[in-house]
């Protein structure tokens, strides 16, 4: 029973660390993520960013605030740091 529950045990932690492996991470040359927000906060004038995210797809994604109080999504290109979205979320 114990050798049972000890093969489960691992079998899950196999399961949830495979899992964290295939998250979208920063590619090799990307702005880096306190630079992707200098820069939304800047170009974008956002006031907060509440969210941010590497996308595999080639980007920064995430989510903020202006001072306008509405919540916005944003795209910021990984390498170049150009601002590919802006838009109401």
């Amino acid at each position: 029973m114990i050798k049972n529950a000890f093969a489960a045990l691992i079998a899950t932690a196999s399961l949830l660390s495979a899992g964290a492996a295939l998250a979208d991470r920063p590619g090799a040359g990307w702005v880096t993520i306190e630079k992707a927000i200098a820069i939304v906060k800047t170009k974008a004038r956002y006031v907060e960013v509440y969210e941010i995210e590497a996308d595999n797809d080639g980007y920064w994604k995430g989510e903020g605030r202006k001072a306008d109080g509405v919540v916005y999504e944003f795209r910021i290109d990984g390498a170049s740091g150009n601002v590919l979205r802006d838009q109401k979320d």
